[in-house]
Formats: C-alpha cells, structure tokens, sequence
C-alpha cells in the first residue's frame, strides 16, 4: 500500500502537560482508521497536526507531493452570509452539478430538509454541520479527516453516511481518520484503530469490538506482569523489615533494587467510575400518556400536531429507547412526561411516588451553578452520600466520577462538554431519582466514559428513557425501542434500530417523508426555486418520476463506463498514429456525450417532478 501522510516524533505540550509525546504513525493507502481516547487526552490535536492546521512543538508530518487531505473541524467554520447552495457548491451552475450522481447522492442523504436558498446563519447547528459535511463530501479528497462528524446526525443519517464512506474508494485506494464516540459506527466503517492516552498513541487491527477485545487481552497480560513485579516487590521489602531493630546495614543493592521496584509503579490512568446510587422507591404507577396529542406551530398560521392521539405506559423498570427523524418530537416527549409542557389534549398520568431526573442535551440545567466549583455542586446536594452500602464524601463521589482532586475545584464555567455532562448526571444520580430520562446522553462523551455510563444504567433499578441515535448505547442498555417518524405517532420496533432504518427506507421510497422535511424548506436540487407551481404534481405523476430517476441514474453509470472506456482507447491509437481510428472513436464519444446530455436533460426534469 502506497504511503499517504504521517508525522514523525510529534511532541505537543500546553502549559504544563505534555499532550503528545514524541509520536509516530502514518496513513497508507486503504487504511479506514477510527481515533478513540479520553477527552482532552489530545484526539483532535494529532487529528488537526495530520491535517496540517497546526504545528508541533516538536517533529514534523509530511505527505505525498500529490495527496490531497479533506478535514472537517468540531468548529463551525462556514460562512455565515452564503446561501446553502452557495456554501456547498460555490458558483457552480444547478446543472453542472445535478449532473453528477455522486453530488445528489450526497445532498440527499445529508441536507435533503435544508433550504437551499437560507442563509447559513439562520440554520440550526445540526443543519450547519450536515451543511459542511456535504461541503466536504463533494470534493475529491486521497485523505479525508473527520472530527465528531456524526455530532447531530439522527441513526438515518449516521447510518447514510458509514455507506457513503464504505463506498466512496476501493478498498485499496483513499483513506480517512475519524474521531467520534458512535462505537456502531467505528465497527462499521474502520478497519484500524488508534487509541490516544498518556500522550503516546496505540494502534489496533480492526474496529471498536476488535479494538475492545485486544485492549483487554492487553490489560490482562500487564496485569499478570504486575501481579509477579508485586510478589517481587513484597518480598523485598519483607526482607528490608526483618531482623533486629538494631541492625540497620542492608547490602546496599538489596536496598536499591527494593527501591527501583518500587519507583517502578506505573501511574494510574484516570479511570472513570460511576458508582450505583441509592434510588427512591418506585410503586406501580409510573409515567402514562393516554391519548396526547400536542399542536406545535412551526412558523405557518396552519401549525401541525407534533403528537396526534399518542398513548404510552412506562412500567416500574422499564427500559425504553426513542429514535426519530430530527423535529419529530422525541425531546418534546421526554419535557410532557417530565411535566414541563401540557397536551392540547388527552392525559399525563403520574404516579405518586415518581421523582423524575433528565438530562437535556446542552446541559443548561449547570447555567444556575456556572460560579460555582464542581466539588462544590455536589455538595449544595449533600456533603456524605450511600454508594454500594458505604457512606462516602462529596470529594470521593466526585473523584471516582474522573475528577481528580485538583479538576475538583474547577469553576463550571472552565469544564469542557464531555466534563460538563459527567458532572450534571452526577447531579442527577445524587438526587435518588427513580425514573431517569435521557436526551442524546452520548453528546460530547469519549468511549471510556460512555462505557462507564453503560455500567451504571446497566445496574439501574429504576425505570429508564433514552433518546439517542447512538445506536450502539440503545441496543446496550434499553430492552425495546420506539419511533417518532413524523406523522404525529408513537411507533413500536420489535425489531429495535434495524426495523426503524427500513420503516424510513420505505417511507423514501413511497414518498411519504415526514417530520424532517418542513412546509417551509426546498431540496437541494436545480428544481428547488421559487417557479414551483402551488398545487404540485399528483402521486401517479410522482411515482413515474422516481421511476425515470431511477432508470436515468443507471444509463448515466452505463454511459460513464463507456466514456471512460474510450477514453482509454483513444489514447492508445493516439500513441500508436492510427488517427482513422481516433476520428471513429471521437464519433462514437461526441454520440456518447450527446446522449449523457439528454439524460441529465430529463433528470432535472424528473427532479423536478418529485421537487429534490
């Protein structure tokens, strides 16, 4: 495999902690690699060294003379005055790039519910960021680097974009480095990892799972070495104790391998454990809603019912998982069940001994605490609490949830997300609820901690609601799965995730999209515009569209090949002076042409149609 990029004894340190130390690694051809560490422990700045958006203090990253690297940053870096159109294909006419399927694939899995005509800084941040993914997307790139990119992607578009990668190069062409705490999809689309910590850099054969099994395999075999260095250590140290009080000679090297034995106990790595809290008693009334229905106004005069005659019985125990298309409903329904909002109508039942506890996903419930420290948040909770039959302090608490000592005195302000999210479900635990609700848990937490997260919720006796797309977490730690789609119902999914992407497949493919596509928005296509007519084409008109898409993409792949065939034969009479031969190529590949441009003539047509 050709070599792409790599950096040689990367060294970066701020302040005083060394981030990366003396590292070395490389991108070859065909390597699909997934990055996994701890927050902060340097992920995005080896990633952005790579892309070469920043300098070490030390070493150096070179590549190939000819690779071309595409990087998606965490940052929002679009122009906030562009168009979507604009921002995503620049100046380039609707049917220069309608012509090519790559494109519309592209545009159709990321910003289809996108107005092709806002202004970026009207969007939402998920909009954005699926705005510069497909910015991205659409290029040609050797290497292409992505941090967080499933950040605000529902499970259908995190699922869109693992077969985008997994089809975008041969196997033994391209190569992308991907930082994201989706474990699902690191299992689906790389073939390596890399696992950051302790400012060195552990490579891995295979994705996630193969990642996890060779970790531990890892940790096992250093824990034996361990166990032998401490029968080492014991033992000489037991010889240092023995004899009289009075005898204080020891053979000088006796003393000093005791010594390095000792000096050699490696420094343990931060290990994050959230600790099972005591839970309020739950009796058999929990949470019902008994046919709610819930009117929201999007902007038109008309508004739309969010829920229509919706009933759900939560039960002691329970372990519910929400998927959904964005705008949905799903954190809509987590605030009625909390009893934030009321139904237009029908009922929420609560049942008498229910204390409810939910975690929303910007975590504004820490704002009325951010001049406080974190120690000091818990705290104002309690100051001893009951953690496995044991009474600890607020500062043990803290310390095992991964806030060393001095991380304890941290103004809220100061802690990263990742760090913010910890602390505010700390918050929660400690309060001894016994009905949690969880809204996209996974936002802004590394693998270790979501592992850890997924140990308490196992062990959880209290009844349990996840909003998530991290399919990985839902499949974990809910025992059945729900969808909104859209249509104003509540859904159940005997057949969990998997039967929710083919729910959504079929909706695509009869044209019955909903909840992610407003009145208001337009595709992103050359038809999308203001010349649309107000009553629309009927649904015969539209299947027979999809049809002819259908049926011109598969021309247009045909017609590619041979273009590309005679290209190749053109360049060998070329070389060979047969020039008779050439003229009776080039007919054949202005014929070509002039069929490719009629078919793009009558896809714009189609797309039309169908308004995509």
């Amino acid at each position: 495999m050709a070599h792409l990029l790599g950096g040689e004894n990367l060294t970066v340190s701020f302040a005083t902690r060394t981030i990366l130390d003396g590292v070395t690694l490389g991108l070859e051809d065909g390597d699909r690699i997934g990055m996994v560490g701890r927050n902060g422990d340097g992920k995005s700045t080896l990633m952005r060294l790579l892309a070469l958006r920043s300098t070490p203090d030390s070493g150096r990253v070179t590549k190939r003379g000819d690779v071309n690297v595409g990087y998606l940053d965490q940052s929002d870096v679009l122009d906030g005055d562009l168009t979507v159109g604009a921002a995503i294909v620049g100046d380039q006419a609707d049917h220069e790039w309608a012509a090519n399927p790559k494109i519309r694939e592209i545009m159709g899995g990321l910003v289809a519910d996108v107005d092709w005509h806002a202004n970026v800084h009207a969007l939402s941040g998920g909009q954005k960021r699926r705005v510069a993914l497909a910015k991205l997307l659409i290029e040609d790139h050797d290497v292409i680097m992505l941090d967080e990119p499933t950040n605000h992607l529902d499970v259908e578009g995190v699922a869109w974009l693992s077969r985008h990668l997994k089809t975008r190069w041969r196997a033994n062409q391209g190569a992308f480095l991907v930082v994201t705490h989706d474990r699902w999809f690191l299992d689906e689309v790389c073939n390596r990892t890399w696992e950051v910590h302790d400012a060195v850099v552990d490579p891995f054969d295979g994705g996630y799972a193969a990642y996890v099994l060779a970790r531990a395999e890892r940790d096992r075999m250093a824990s034996v070495v361990e166990s032998k260095r401490q029968q080492l250590v014991k033992k000489e140290l037991a010889w240092l104790r023995r004899g009289a009080p009075a005898r204080t000679a020891k053979p000088k090297f006796r003393i000093e391998a005791a010594n390095e034995l000792i000096a050699d106990v490696p420094d343990p790595r931060d290990s994050v454990a959230l600790s099972k809290m005591a839970t309020a008693r739950l009796g058999k009334d929990v949470l019902d809603l008994e046919g709610v229905s819930l009117d929201f106004n999007g902007g038109d005069s008309a508004g739309r019912k969010l829920f229509d005659d919706v009933t759900l019985r939560l039960a002691p125990g329970q372990r519910l998982g929400l998927v959904g298309v964005n705008g949905a409903g799903k954190s809509t329904l987590l605030r009625l069940l909390n009893g934030e909002i009321a139904p237009t109508s029908g009922k929420v039942k609560r049942g008498k001994t229910v204390v409810t506890a939910v975690l929303s996903q910007d975590v504004k419930e820490l704002d009325d605490v951010s001049d406080l420290r974190v120690i000091e948040v818990i705290e104002r909770e309690k100051r001893a609490f009951s953690v496995a039959g044991r009474e600890v302090t607020a500062g043990q608490l803290v310390e095992q949830l991964g806030f060393t000592k001095e991380k304890q005195w941290t103004p809220v302000t100061d802690l990263s997300g990742g760090e913010r999210r910890r602390l505010q479900l700390l918050r929660l635990l400690v309060g001894e609820p016994n009905v949690l609700m969880l809204d996209e848990p996974t936002n802004d937490l590394d693998t270790d901690t979501l592992a850890a997260v997924e140990d308490v919720l196992d062990g959880w006796p209290g009844t349990l609601v996840v909003v998530s797309h991290d399919r990985y977490l839902l499949e974990r730690v809910t025992d059945s799965q729900m969808a909104l789609l859209g249509d104003g119902k509540l859904r159940g999914l005997p057949g969990g995730v998997d039967q929710y992407l083919e729910l959504r497949e079929a909706a695509l493919a009869s044209g019955a999209v909903a909840g992610s596509s407003s009145s208001g928005s337009s595709r992103p296509t050359a038809a999308s515009g203001p010349g649309s007519g107000a009553s629309g084409p009927s649904e015969a008109e539209k299947r027979e569209a999809r049809k002819d898409l259908n049926r011109i993409d598969r021309q247009l792949g045909k017609i590619a090949q041979q273009e590309e065939k005679l290209h190749v034969q053109m360049a060998a009479k070329s070389q060979s002076g047969d020039f008779d031969a050439l003229g009776e190529l080039n007919t054949k590949l202005q014929e070509l042409l002039d069929e490719k441009e009629d078919l793009e003539l009558e896809w714009l047509e189609a797309a039309e149609i169908l308004g995509e």
